[in-house]
C-alpha cells in the first residue's frame, strides 16, 4: 500500500456549474477603469455594476431575477462628477447602497420600490442619491458597511484616510490614518475591528473607536496590490499578494500575534492578477479568485490551517467578481455559495458551487444558521461603545418557504484561543490525594521547620547513635509511606519531585510527637496498615525509592556527630501502646535497609564487572586498530583484523548501553 490516506471532509467533493448564456445577464456596459476594484457587489435582490457612462459617473442596479438580455437603455444611478469606483449594499437592508466615486464623495442611494429594467418609457428615468457625504479631499476608492450595527459605514480615499460614517446622521465620525492609499478592508464579524491592506505593504489590525492599529506588521512585500478578508467570527484574516518575484501568495493571520504569518506565506501560482478573496462562514471556506483568469479556488480552514479542496476551472477570465450573502442561495439543490463574474465587459455569468448529494430534505450539517436582516445595535450605539454579533436566522425555515425563524447570534469559540486555567500554587513538594492530603502535609512540614529552628538556637545538642537511626528511619517510612500513597493514585505521573533535604535530624522522642499528631490522639494496640503513618513499605520497590531512602540515609550519617556518652532515649510507655507500635514499625525499617542496602552491594558489584568488561574491549579495539594502522599484514588480515574491531566495537557499543 502507499500509506496514503484522505481527509474527511463534507465539502471534498463541491463543483462549481457555470450558467449558460441565456441565463446569465447579458448587454452591459462595465467600466473600464483601471482602478483595483470587484466592480459588481450583489444581494439576495440586487445586483450592482460599475457602468461604463458618460457625462459623469454611474453604476447600474440589475434585479437578480432579471436574467438574459438586458435592454439597450438602462435606468442609472446617476449623481456623481466622475467615474464610480465603487459600491457596497447594506446587509441590513436590500434596497440601501453606497457608492464611491472618484471626485471624493460619498453618496447613499435607495432602490425604488418594485424597480425593473424592462420599461414602457421611451426615456429611463435615471435614479437619484438619497444623501451626500463629503469629507475626503481626494478620490474615494472603497466603500463597506458594517456587518453588525445599522448603518455604519466605511470609506477610504487617496487621503490616506479611512472615515467612519454615521449614515442616519450624515456625519463623520472617526478617522483612520494610513501611510498610503488603502487598497483593501474588511470588518471584523461583530463589527468592531477593521483589517487593512495599503500601498505601503502594511498590514493594519484597527480598534476603529480607538482611531489606532492595535497590530500594524509587514504584509506581502511584491510591488502590486494586495487583498485582505476577516475570517468570519475567527480572530484570523486572511491575505493575499505579492512575492518579490511577483508569485502570488495566501497568508493566514492571528490578530492577536501578528508579527508574521501562521506557517509562512503559501505559494499560490506565478500569474499576474490580483487575488480577490472571499470568506463563507458557514462551512468555513476561503474562496480565491484571479483577476485575468478565469480559474476559482477554494479551500477549507480546518486546524488552523487552510486545506486546498479543489478548483473551478473556466477558459472566460473575470475582472470582476461578488458573492452571494448565504440567505439568498438555492438550499433545494444543495447550494453552498454562488458567484457572480464578469466576463469580457459584456456580461455577468453566475457560477454556483454546490454538495453533490441525493437529498430531499433540508441538509442541516451543511447549512448553519447565518446572519440576517437584523442588525445587533443602531450607529448611535455603536459609537458609543457597544459590542455584538447580529441575530441569527435559521435556514431550514427558509427551505421549508416560512418567514426565516431568528435563533441567538453565539460566538464560535477560535481555533487557536488557548484554554486558560489559574496558575497553580507554589509548592516545593508535589502531592497528589486532594487538598485535605496537601493541608495535612504542609501543616506537618512547617511543624518539623519550628521543631528544627528551635533545636538549632540550642549550643551544639549532643544527639545519641539510637536517636539518629531512629530519625533516619522514620525519614525513610514517611518517604515510603507517601510514595506508596502516590501510586495508588493513576491520575498523576509522579509525586514528590522536589525534597528539601533538613539540616539537623529531629530526636526520636520529637520524631514520635509528630508521628502521634499526624496518626491521631488515640490509637488501637494493632493499626491497620493502610490507615497507619508508618505503615511498611512494599517488599520489592522501586529504583527510585531505594536511590531516595539510601541518599537519606548517607546524608544522615554524614551529619551525625561522634558522642562519648550516649544520651537514652525516653522509655515507652507500658501496655503495648503506641511506643509499642513504633517500636515494632522501626524494626521493620531497619530491615528493609538492611535489604536495600544489600541489593546496592550487589548493583556495583555488577557495574564494576561490567566496567572492566569495557576497558578490556577498548584495551583490545585500541590494540587491534594500531596493529592496523602499521599496515604490515596483508590484505587478508587487514579485512579479518577490520572485521574484528567492528566486532569488538558493537560489543563495547552493548556493554556501555
Amino acid at each position: 500500500m502507499s500509506g496514503r490516506f484522505v481527509r474527511a471532509s463534507k465539502y471534498r467533493h463541491v463543483f462549481g456549474r457555470s450558467t449558460k448564456k441565456e441565463q446569465c445577464y447579458d448587454n452591459l456596459r462595465i467600466t473600464k477603469n483601471a482602478w483595483d476594484t470587484n466592480l459588481i457587489k450583489v444581494n439576495p435582490q440586487y445586483i450592482s455594476v460599475n457602468w461604463e457612462a458618460s457625462g459623469g459617473g454611474a453604476f447600474a442596479v440589475i434585479p437578480i431575477n432579471e436574467r438574459g438580455r438586458l435592454p439597450e437603455q438602462l435606468p442609472l444611478f446617476r449623481g456623481h462628477t466622475a467615474a464610480v469606483l465603487d459600491t457596497d449594499w447594506s446587509p441590513f437592508d436590500d434596497s440601501l447602497l453606497a457608492s464611491a466615486s472618484d471626485d471624493g464623495k460619498v453618496f447613499i442611494w435607495q432602490v425604488p420600490e418594485n424597480f425593473t429594467l424592462h420599461t414602457d418609457a421611451d426615456e429611463p428615468t435615471d435614479v437619484a442619491p438619497v444623501a451626500r457625504l463629503t469629507g475626503h479631499s481626494r478620490k474615494v476608492g472603497h466603500v463597506l458597511f458594517n456587518p453588525s450595527a445599522a448603518n455604519v459605514l466605511a470609506s477610504s480615499s487617496g487621503d490616506y484616510i479611512t472615515k467612519l460614517w454615521d449614515v442616519e446622521a450624515g456625519q463623520t465620525k472617526l478617522n483612520l490614518k494610513h501611510g498610503d492609499i488603502v487598497q483593501s478592508l474588511s470588518w471584523s464579524a461583530d463589527g468592531s475591528m477593521l483589517v487593512t491592506t495599503c500601498r505601503d505593504k502594511k498590514l493594519r489590525i484597527w480598534d476603529v473607536r480607538q482611531e489606532k492599529p492595535a497590530q500594524e506588521v509587514q504584509g506581502h512585500t511584491g510591488a502590486k496590490n494586495s487583498r485582505v478578508v476577516w475570517m468570519g467570527e475567527h480572530d484570523r484574516v486572511a491575505t493575499t499578494g505579492f512575492s518579490k518575484m511577483s508569485d502570488r501568495q495566501l497568508g493566514l493571520w492571528d490578530i492577536r500575534a501578528a508579527r508574521e504569518p501562521m506557517g509562512g506565506f503559501q505559494f499560490l501560482d506565478s500569474i499576474s492578477g490580483v487575488c480577490m478573496p472571499f470568506w463563507d462562514d458557514g462551512t468555513q471556506m476561503l474562496y480565491l479568485a484571479g483577476k485575468g483568469d478565469g480559474n476559482i479556488r477554494y479551500f477549507e480552514y480546518e486546524n488552523g490551517k487552510f486545506e486546498y479542496l479543489s478548483e473551478y476551472k473556466s477558459a472566460d477570465p473575470q475582472r470582476g467578481i461578488a458573492f452571494l450573502p448565504k440567505r439568498g442561495i438555492n438550499l433545494h439543490e444543495n447550494e453552498i455559495m454562488r458567484a457572480f463574474k464578469t466576463v469580457n465587459d459584456a456580461y455577468i455569468e453566475p457560477i454556483s458551487f454546490i454538495v453533490p448529494r441525493r437529498a430531499e430534505v433540508f441538509q442541516g450539517d451543511i447549512y448553519p444558521p447565518t446572519v440576517g436582516l437584523k442588525p445587533s445595535m443602531s450607529a448611535s450605539d455603536w459609537f458609543a461603545g457597544k459590542e455584538g454579533l447580529p441575530p441569527k436566522i435559521s435556514l431550514e425555515s427558509v427551505y421549508e418557504g416560512e418567514e426565516p425563524a431568528e435563533v441567538p447570534a453565539e460566538s464560535k469559540p477560535s481555533a487557536s484561543t488557548p484554554l486558560t486555567s489559574p496558575p497553580p500554587a507554589a509548592s516545593p513538594i508535589k502531592v497528589m490525594g486532594g487538598p485535605s492530603k496537601i493541608k495535612a502535609i504542609q501543616e506537618s512540614a512547617a511543624e518539623a521547620r519550628a521543631e528544627r529552628a528551635a533545636m538549632a538556637e540550642k549550643s551544639e545538642p549532643k544527639l545519641s547513635v539510637e536517636d539518629n537511626k531512629a530519625s533516619m528511619a522514620s525519614m525513610a517510612d514517611r518517604v515510603a509511606a507517601k510514595d506508596a500513597e502516590s501510586d495508588d493514585d493513576e491520575d498523576d505521573d509522579s509525586s514528590f519531585e522536589e525534597i528539601s533535604k533538613p539540616a539537623e535530624r529531629p530526636s526520636a522522642s520529637t520524631t514520635a510527637k509528630m508521628e502521634e499528631k499526624t496518626r491521631g490522639p488515640v490509637m488501637a494496640q494493632e493499626p491497620e496498615p493502610s490507615k497507619s503513618k508508618f505503615a511498611p513499605a512494599s517488599a520489592t520497590p522501586s529504583a527510585n525509592k531505594a536511590a531516595a531512602v539510601s541518599s537519606s540515609a548517607a546524608a544522615a550519617t554524614a551529619s551525625t556527630p561522634t558522642a562519648t556518652t550516649p544520651t537514652p532515649a525516653s522509655p515507652p510507655s507500658s501496655g503495648g501502646g503506641p511506643g509499642e507500635a513504633l517500636k515494632s514499625h522501626l524494626q521493620d525499617i531497619k530491615e528493609q535497609q538492611s535489604r536495600l542496602m544489600s541489593m546496592l552491594e550487589a548493583q556495583n558489584r555488577v557495574m564494576a564487572r561490567q566496567s572492566e568488561q569495557i576497558e578490556g574491549l577498548t584495551g583490545e579495539v585500541e590494540k587491534l586498530k594500531a596493529g592496523a594502522s602499521t599496515g604490515q599484514a596483508g590484505a587478508g588480515a587487514d579485512k579479518e583484523k577490520d572485521e574484528k574491531i567492528r566486532r569488538l566495537e558493537l560489543e563495547l557499543e552493548e556493554a556501555k548501553s
